[in-house]
């Protein structure tokens, strides 16, 4: 009996193994941040920058699940390099919201790959990612210019931030399921 051979990946499905390896990456970015502002004694920057590194590992973990769903074989990648040092809180801010911007431009990527093999479930799958990065670009966005604003008061940004809960917007009822339960 012969062992069937395995059809090749589509674009679109080595772009979302490649985007697991993304999300992972930027919780591990966010995490570094976060323990940054813990070290300067800026417990509401470190809190928002945890709670972000929980959202990207649950992105990865929603793509995971997608390709579970869908019978793909998934490979859980290491991270990539992670930035640690800083001298300035904007360049932290400023790192987050790039990060953003690039993860953006990659769920454009996956969404183009989608529609280009008439994958319309998987072009589907990928509107939520883009409607979350609208949402992660502005909310990054309005934190660097509150930082530019307070013009090193970094009390008014971990105020800015207490009273106005940027990015706790709680569970997304409409996030795509997440592989072992979103955290």
């Amino acid at each position: 009996m012969a062992l069937l051979k395995k059809q090749p990946r589509s674009k679109f499905y080595e772009l979302l193994q490649a985007q697991i390896h993304n999300e992972f990456n930027a919780s591990q970015q966010y995490i570094a941040l976060a323990v940054w502002f813990d070290a300067e004694d800026l417990p509401q920057l470190a809190k928002h920058f945890y709670k972000q590194s929980v959202e990207e590992r649950n992105h990865g973990m929603a793509l995971v699940q997608y390709m579970l769903d869908t019978d793909h074989h998934v490979e859980i990648p290491g991270t990539g390099d992670v930035r640690n040092d800083f001298s300035d809180v904007r360049e932290l801010i400023e790192l987050a919201l790039q990060q953003e911007k690039d993860v953006a431009t990659d769920i454009q990527q996956l969404a183009k790959a989608a529609r280009a093999e008439e994958d319309y479930i998987g072009e589907q799958f990928t509107q939520w990612f883009l409607k979350e990065q609208v949402e992660e670009i502005s909310q990054m966005s309005t934190l660097l210019n509150i930082v530019k604003r307070a013009d090193g008061n970094l009390f008014e940004v971990e105020n800015h931030l207490h009273r106005e809960s940027v990015g706790d917007g709680g569970t997304d009822s409409s996030m795509p399921p997440v592989a072992g339960g979103a955290l």
